[in-house]
């Protein structure tokens, strides 16, 4: 049985969702997503992912400036959808959407609602230490991210594994969890449970200033902060007024040392002093203006002075 679904998705995360459903033979009546964006040195104008997945299906693709003052109804009545599938499209859906389809707008939240509601949820709960995490689908309402649940799948988070790789695997499992959540609307047998309020976390989008290390905090706070932002914005230090990425680092032996004090480098990584006489070894940086490399590959020609407070 096939549904008419208008998506409404912009990111590689909201590729395989809209994948999925082409895939189970839905009439995807149309492509809601954000405009193309300038990238890249040249400022070139780059469609989104979703864009280029549609376009590629004959799936027509709208990318309106804004959603306001019903501005989109015209061509909402044109398309006439049963039901709108969201996944990370990155504007709030006023209501004259959310109330048009017969089935309602759906949402796939990457997170176990109602923790970490909101733009960075794949984020925060590697930097935050969770052990688990998953994603939901929801019935979508006005508030942030706090409609009717649908179902949920977890997953363990990886003690090495970064938020883009966590992002992917979650990708992948949102759109299973889509496939079933669109099966059960149209048999009719799908759960809906409210979110409790009281335990709902908001987990704000990332930014550059997210990864500045502060060297104070424990070293395993520290890595997750490191794990957390891999690959954007990554976690950054200051050597010698230099920004210094750092991509990957374990934890060392317990030593003492000044906080963001480098205590040793050599083809094993620097090691640095964090907070409660703890240490990180890290062992894969980026300095300002070079490429992502191995600590030991950076000193074959590149000296790390021991002693340094990285700031």
């Amino acid at each position: 049985m096939r549904m008419r679904i208008l998506f409404m998705g912009t990111p590689d995360f909201s590729v395989p969702c809209l994948k999925q459903l082409i895939e189970d033979g839905h009439q995807i009546v149309g492509a809601v997503t954000q405009p193309d964006k300038p990238k890249g040195r040249g400022h070139k104008l780059m469609p989104p992912p979703v864009k280029e997945l549609a376009m590629e299906n004959q799936i027509p693709v709208f990318q309106p400036e804004s959603l306001k003052n019903e501005g989109f109804l015209p061509e909402l009545r044109e398309l006439n959808p049963e039901l709108i599938v969201v996944v990370a499209y990155g504007k709030i859906l006023p209501s004259y959407i959310l109330d048009y389809p017969k089935y309602g707008c759906i949402n796939v939240h990457a997170s176990l609602l109602p923790q970490y509601r909101g733009a960075g949820p794949i984020q925060w709960s590697v930097i935050n230490g969770e052990a688990v995490t998953g994603v939901t689908t929801m019935y979508m309402a006005e508030a942030l991210d706090a409609g009717d649940m649908i179902l949920k799948a977890e997953t363990p988070i990886g003690e090495e594994e970064t938020a883009g790789e966590l992002f992917d695997r979650l990708s992948e499992m949102g759109a299973k969890l889509l496939s079933e959540t669109v099966d059960g609307i149209l048999s009719g047998n799908v759960p809906r449970e409210k979110q409790d309020d009281a335990l709902a976390t908001y987990a704000p989008m990332v930014n550059r200033d997210t990864g500045h290390i502060d060297w104070t905090q424990n070293a395993e706070t520290i890595r997750n902060l490191i794990r957390g932002t891999n690959p954007w914005p990554l976690s950054y230090s200051l050597y010698q007024g230099t920004v210094m990425k750092v991509l990957h680092a374990t934890k060392g032996p317990d030593q003492k040392g000044e906080s963001g004090e480098i205590l040793g480098a050599d083809k094993q990584g620097i090691l640095v002093a964090c907070g409660e006489g703890e240490t990180l070894l890290v062992d894969e940086i980026q300095m300002q203006g070079s490429k992502r490399m191995q600590v030991r590959d950076y000193l074959n020609g590149h000296e790390i002075a021991v002693g340094t407070i990285l700031e």
